[in-house]
């Protein structure tokens, strides 16, 4: 089924542009380092939520709903960028609010800045959820909200962040697939690998059925940022094949395209690393790019180390997928209060 035939509402400013980050490769004086910028997808602040809020909100368009319903954690990229598709198209939004990250008390700048900010500002209802690793209870209060608001009258769609529901997410990186490779060719350029966050999945499994539904090898590395890597790896792959059906493609990945790290997944889902600190102060200091604490700063620090230590060849050219995420900087603000030289 071509992506044409999906409801879908134009929201990324897209193309992105793919850029060279030439202060950093020379840093690791191994192989050249590119990034794909979706952190300037541009609507609601950006990000790699925005391609896939297109399909969610397509659907919940074409099906008539009224609300829009999904969980994340505090800081979510994926609940602002939902609670700010809401808002532009007129729906009411709840979101489950997850607290995922130990030692972020209420009244915290995690709490109240950054994403959880935003999200309050595009009007978005929050609701409460202390268990942030039960995935399996949230959807089921995700259905006990959709009730109440049928209740009352709406026409909600709840968008599940857990295994059992279709990703249509996933289709606005298989959408990003056949972007990159046109970059690729317009610029001479024949990318070796690209290097990802990996969390829900959507966004690597997406990218890794556009290249593979378009006959390209290309490696595809998942740096874990919420969970261990083998089960990681089972979800990047059910995600993967559930996409890769939807446009008709059921046989386009299999167990060998998964690749993924926990390396440097440290204490957990938005719990800082050494590793991550010194990647998020690079990227600012070399290159004015503006990573995340929890996604884009984990998988820089996991680019940066295998580069420096051999993991690519030297001649390699390595793409660095930026999911955006940079409104949670000013939740972890004192992370970096002696940031500098």
């Amino acid at each position: 089924m071509p992506l044409t035939d999906f409801p879908r509402v134009r929201l990324a400013q897209a193309p992105t542009p793919l850029e060279d980050l030439a202060n950093l490769s020379r840093d690791i004086g191994g192989p050249r380092l590119l990034v794909k910028r979706d952190d300037l997808t541009g609507f609601a602040m950006g990000g790699n939520k925005v391609r896939q809020a297109e399909f969610y909100l397509g659907d919940a368009l074409e099906e008539g709903a009224d609300t829009l319903i999904t969980t994340g954690a505090v800081q979510s990229n994926h609940a602002r960028v939902t609670a700010g598709a809401a808002a532009k198209y007129g729906l009411a939004c709840h979101l489950l609010v997850e607290q995922r990250v130990p030692g972020t008390d209420a009244g915290s700048e995690y709490q109240g800045s950054g994403n959880a900010l935003l999200q309050r500002l595009f009007g978005a209802r929050l609701h409460p959820w202390p268990e942030g690793e039960d995935e399996a209870g949230a959807d089921a209060r995700l259905e006990a909200i959709a009730a109440d608001v049928r209740a009352a009258g709406g026409r909600p769609y709840v968008i599940h962040l857990g295994p059992g529901h279709p990703p249509l997410g996933a289709l606005g990186y298989v959408d990003a697939a056949a972007e990159l490779l046109a970059q690729a060719r317009d610029q001479d350029l024949a990318p070796d690998a690209v290097v990802l966050p990996s969390g829900s999945a959507s966004t690597h499994a997406g990218l890794l059925v556009g290249l593979r539904a378009a006959g390209n090898p290309l490696r595809v590395l998942g740096v874990c940022i919420r969970r261990a890597a083998a089960l990681q790896a089972e979800r990047v792959l059910a995600r993967a094949r559930w996409a890769a059906e939807l446009i008709g493609r059921p046989d386009v990945v299999g167990p060998a395209d998964i690749d993924v790290t926990d390396a440097y997944l440290g204490p957990g889902y938005g719990q800082p690393t050494p590793a991550m600190i010194e990647a998020v102060g690079l990227a600012a200091r070399r290159e004015a790019l503006l990573l995340d604490p929890v996604y884009t700063g984990k998988a820089m620090a996991g680019l940066l180390d295998l580069a420096r230590s051999g993991a690519f060849p030297p001649a390699a050219t390595v793409v660095f997928l930026h999911t955006g995420g940079a409104p949670a900087l000013f939740a972890y603000r004192g992370l970096f209060a002696e940031a500098g030289p």
